[in-house]
């Protein structure tokens, strides 16, 4: 049984004031002719369709479109659920009647714990749920953070789970030490939000959304398939793909991934003004991509976003790398000043960071010493 993991589509996504339809279109399109090349049983969308509760008209249509093209026109399965960007409630309108023509889409947590079955595996679709809600669903007074929430809905699933087929868990989530960018909204304050690898172990495969990297963790069996396209620049350095996962029988898979091309990467780049704008060195890079550029230059400039623009139409964002570096000393010297450390405390601090010895009270003792000396010797006592 083959099926496509993807998830986190953020369609309606805002970036720099920039609407990303046009490029999410054309990835879309790309990963279309991947789902009419590969032939898949199922695709399977892990939360995080919209970006926002209420998305825009064009968000919606292209979501229709899409969708209508994988599961109508190619009459591939679909298996999807809401993220925690999704209304829940929207994405569960006509979910009742989309299953005759399989199209498995979960908004709302519900305790129907029944799996999706497609040609032998068990899809259990978990959407994104607060804590709060989960609670309140089973009547579980105990439950207060994610792990409790996930491990419970887990409990609920394993009641009725068979271990000797293939069962894969559809789900959105922060998994413990999994790799965050600034475009992923926070799930809750502190580690709350965090939900551990280990509670996945009944499932052959766990396929994930939230987390915009296919790397943010390294597991067997539990899996992100990472974002759409790159929501910021934090991102930049991240490839986007879609995970195609071939499974047997007993639950065993191959793994492989799918890259997409988007029509404006999104980039960061350095360099002097001049430099930038010499046509030796653009006409070797795409002019087009979302970019944001530090400048290297110290003095002052003129005008220097509108200059870009003529040649990069798409710089989102500026800086100065000088700017930068004053910033950092700035707030550097104001932390160490509303610290108000002494002299044994900074002492202190650097023995620590230097050496693995400990700082016993004799050592305390001979500093003590030394620094009220040289204090007294340079009049500051």
């Amino acid at each position: 049984m083959k099926f496509i993991h993807t998830a986190d589509w953020h369609l309606g996504k805002l970036v720099h004031g920039i609407y990303m339809t046009e490029n999410q279109r054309a990835a879309l399109m790309e990963f279309v002719s991947i789902v009419e090349e590969e032939k898949p049983d199922a695709v399977v969308i892990a939360g995080d369709l919209y970006d926002r509760s209420v998305p825009p008209t064009d968000a919606v249509e292209l979501l229709d479109e899409i969708l209508f093209k994988i599961n109508v026109e190619l009459k591939t399965p679909v298996v999807a659920i809401a993220g925690n960007h999704d209304s829940a409630e929207r994405l569960s309108f006509g979910s009742s009647w989309y299953k005759h023509s399989q199209f498995y889409l979960t908004g709302k947590l519900t305790n129907h714990f029944k799996p999706v079955q497609i040609k032998g595996v068990n899809f259990y679709q978990v959407p994104y749920a607060e804590p709060g809600v989960v609670r309140q669903l089973l009547e579980d007074d105990s439950i207060h953070s994610h792990q409790e929430a996930m491990k419970a809905l887990i409990g609920k699933i394993e009641e009725t789970l068979n271990p000797n087929e293939p069962n894969v868990f559809v789900g959105h989530a922060f998994v413990l030490g999994g790799q965050t960018s600034d475009s992923e909204r926070v799930l809750s304050v502190g580690g709350s939000g965090c939900v551990g690898a280990e509670l996945f172990a009944p499932f052959s495969y766990t396929a994930l959304g939230h987390l915009h990297s296919p790397d943010a963790i390294n597991h067997e069996r539990v899996k992100y398939s990472g974002s759409l396209l790159k929501y910021s620049f934090s991102e930049a350095k991240q490839r986007k793909s879609i995970s195609i996962i071939e499974m047997d029988e007993k639950g065993n898979f191959m793994h492989r991934y799918r890259s997409l091309t988007p029509k404006h990467d999104m980039r960061e780049m350095e360099g002097y003004l001049e430099q930038l704008l010499d046509p030796s060195f653009y006409d070797q890079v795409r002019v087009d991509d979302y970019l944001k550029i530090t400048l290297l230059d110290e003095g002052a400039l003129m005008d220097p976003i509108n200059k870009l623009r003529q040649v990069y139409p798409n710089v989102l964002h500026l800086e100065k790398k000088i700017d930068l570096t004053d910033s950092k000393k700035i707030q550097s010297y104001i932390a160490n000043k509303s610290e108000k450390k002494s002299e044994m405390d900074l002492f202190e601090q650097f023995y620590s960071d230097m050496t693995t010895s400990e700082f016993t009270t004799e050592k305390k003792d001979l500093m003590t010493e030394i620094i009220e000396k040289v204090l007294r010797e340079e009049g500051m006592r």
